[in-house]
């Protein structure tokens, strides 16, 4: 009897120990981060997504309520939220949503979503800790959280309701509590890893130098030409991220590209000595064409994956040109013009490595050529604008066991609101490669993409840019500068090429004329004037665009320049293009098998491919640049990882409180389990 009583108490021990170490196992999972950020200076939000759940807290510096939501456009109305508080020791907690149109108060769901998992305050901040399912199919107050760049609303005020009343005007003053929002890749992140500086991991430091920034609502893209002087052999850059001089100068900042500059020169070397100079200049190099690293507004840099890294070699490449996008980020707030210039030492840091990585990282960029030609009419909600990688760049330049894309960045100017790379194989389109229906022209940094995705040599690789005009009164045209619009997929990929670095298009100038309904130009004609057809001959080409009736001949335009002819430019490693390509006209795939999102709870919509469309082909005529002028005359001018960091006896503390259901259930469990 006693030999067994004994077996008793220590199976009876152990299962307690493994009972113990389960709670410990899931409180110390909880307590570990992925993401961290800042919303200011009072409030901090941390995350972490397993499967189709996300576990969130925040930590406020406040003793009153707090809340985080999702919002579509980051203001309060239709808004989901989480509100929370604690009153004396007792966290009250709740899923609410926002009406539309309404005061701005949250209301309770019917549907409470969100579960509690930790909630305490001390002597300057409260904390919540929750859970939600990341689709909760709540279609009616809940916002799913997507891949989407997501508008997190935050809200925090000294004041809570009394005694926990959750009745509607308890809330003490909503509208004085909300704060603004952070636009945040939740569940796309790319975790900034720490990288542990050793005699493995250096760094180097490219900075601008004294550059004047702009007055105003004034652009300016400025580049420098860097030598590499201290890397002798090759190297890996694993990280970089952005260095910004001061607070008064990074509001200026819209996006830093680094450029690789293939071979040396004297031109090179001389340009590396210098400050620097506008960009876009006839006599800037034109070398320096392969992007190395992007930064945009509202990233924090990038940290490649532990297997890849991307090539720094002296015998590849010794000279970089940094280019440097200033403008101002505040709207309607420029510049005392009797206030000195401010000037600018911003940059990048690299972090770079001698101990190599398994795979040398390339970047390939993918859309439309930045031009005049990519034309967005006025006045409509949703037009969409298309840039394609065709399969004979693709097929030339792939190695036969394909490249594999880990992440990406997606770029728009201030309309654009959806962007996708499409990816099709033959006559079948592929899922996405990587795609977000909400865009924030403010926030364009690297995603990381869930698994590598194989992309083929003769693939077609297709990025779909969707904008949104209803507010402007005249065209928009595509350019560099953020009063013009873009469509750009950069694309993080591994193993790196050389034959293709840019893979752009371009609609066809017989294709933009057709979509104006203009079947023929008159020759040598200053201003351009339309000959044909005969109802608008004589009319000029700027009167043409002033004149279009966009509202009825939208559909038409669409359909023509998402069907009519482009031209394919695929750029090598030298800036020039891949032999057989130059004289393709390109057209739009026929597909047989189209790709359609797969249908959730929370899905309202399906895309759809529009059918092939017979367009008349014309003649391209490149030497007519008085075109671009006409039209430009009318444009729209428009503007880590992270602990709770709390000490070991309120680690106790609040684990006893978390689990003190379970402790309280052991000795019955015990006394029936002895009994047996």
């Amino acid at each position: 009897m006693k030999i067994v009583s004994t077996r008793r108490v220590t199976m009876s021990g152990k299962l307690v120990l493994l009972l113990v170490m389960v709670c410990l196992k899931g409180m110390a999972w909880g307590a570990n981060w992925d993401h961290a950020v800042d919303f200011n200076e009072n409030f901090r939000l941390l995350w972490t997504v397993r499967g189709a759940e996300i576990t969130m807290e925040i930590q406020a510096k406040t003793l009153g309520y707090v809340g985080v939501g999702f919002s579509e456009d980051g203001t309060l109305s239709g808004a989901d939220m989480a509100i929370g508080w604690v009153d004396q020791g007792q966290p009250y907690f709740q899923d609410r949503h926002v009406k539309k149109n309404s005061d701005g108060e949250p209301v309770v769901d019917p549907s409470q979503d969100y579960v509690l998992l930790l909630g305490y305050e001390n002597a300057t901040h409260t904390v919540l800790r929750f859970r939600r399912k990341l689709d909760t199919c709540d279609t009616y107050h809940d916002l799913p959280i997507t891949n989407d760049t997501m508008r997190v609303i935050f809200m925090y005020h000294e004041n809570e309701p009394k005694r926990g009343a959750v009745t509607p005007g308890s809330l003490p003053k909503p509208l004085e509590a909300y704060r603004g929002y952070r636009s945040l890749f939740l569940t796309q992140r790319v975790t900034q890893d720490a990288i542990r500086l050793d005699l493995k991991i250096r760094t180097l430091e490219l900075r601008n130098q004294d550059v004047e920034l702009p007055q105003n609502d004034a652009t300016l893209y400025w580049c420098k030409i860097f030598k590499l002087t201290d890397i002798n052999k090759k190297h890996h850059l694993v990280k970089y991220e952005p260095v910004f001089e001061s607070s008064a100068s990074r509001p200026y900042m819209h996006h830093i590209i680094l450029y690789e500059c293939q071979g040396s020169s004297n031109e090179l070397e001389m340009l590396s000595r210098e400050q620097g100079r506008p960009c876009f200049q006839p006599d800037n190099p034109r070398q320096c064409n392969v992007v190395v690293a992007t930064w945009a507004r509202g990233s924090e840099g990038f940290t490649f994956p532990q297997e890849v890294g991307y090539p720094l070699d002296i015998y590849q490449a010794r000279y970089y040109m940094m280019e440097t996008h200033y403008h101002h980020a505040m709207d309607g707030v420029g510049v005392n013009v009797n206030s000195p210039p401010m000037v600018d030492n911003s940059g990048l840091r690299l972090y770079y490595t001698q101990a190599l990585r398994k795979y040398d990282a390339g970047v390939l960029s993918v859309g439309i050529d930045p031009n005049w030609r990519h034309i967005i009419p006025p006045g409509q909600e949703r037009v969409i604008s298309e840039g394609h990688c065709i399969e004979e760049c693709t097929k030339a330049a792939f190695p036969a066991s394909g490249i594999n894309i880990f992440g990406v960045m997606m770029r728009t100017h201030q309309i654009g609101k959806q962007v996708r790379l499409r990816q099709i194989r033959g006559h079948d389109e592929l899922p996405p490669v990587a795609q977000d229906s909400n865009t924030d022209a403010n926030y364009q940094e690297f995603r990381r993409l869930t698994s590598p995705v194989k992309a083929m040599p003769g693939d077609r690789l297709v990025a779909e840019c969707t904008y949104d005009s209803s507010t402007r009164k005249a065209i928009t045209l595509g350019g560099k500068t953020t009063r013009e619009e873009t469509c750009l997929v950069l694309a993080l990929y591994y193993p790196r090429q050389k034959e293709l670095t840019v893979c752009h298009s371009l609609p066809s100038l017989p294709t933009v004329l057709h979509s104006l309904g203009i079947e023929e130009l008159a020759v040598n004609s200053n201003p351009v004037l339309i000959l044909l057809p005969a109802e608008l001959a004589g009319m000029t080409l700027e009167s043409r665009l002033v004149t279009y009736d966009w509202a009825n001949q939208f559909e038409s335009f669409q359909r023509i320049t998402r069907r009519g002819s482009f031209k394919p430019l695929c750029w090598g490693a030298k800036n020039t293009l891949i032999p057989g390509t130059e004289y393709i006209e390109a057209h739009s795939p026929n597909l047989t098998k189209v790709w359609h999102p797969p249908l959730t709870c929370s899905t309202k919509t399906r895309f759809v491919t529009q059918n092939n469309l017979d367009i008349p082909v014309l003649e391209e005529d490149e030497s007519n640049n008085i075109i671009e002028g006409a039209a430009r005359s009318k444009v729209s001018r428009s503007s880590a990882t992270e602990t709770m960091g709390l000490s070991n006896a309120t680690n106790l503390r609040h684990f006893l409180a978390l689990y003190s259901p379970l402790i309280a259930l052991l000795p019955i469990f015990l006394t029936n389990f002895l009994a047996t």
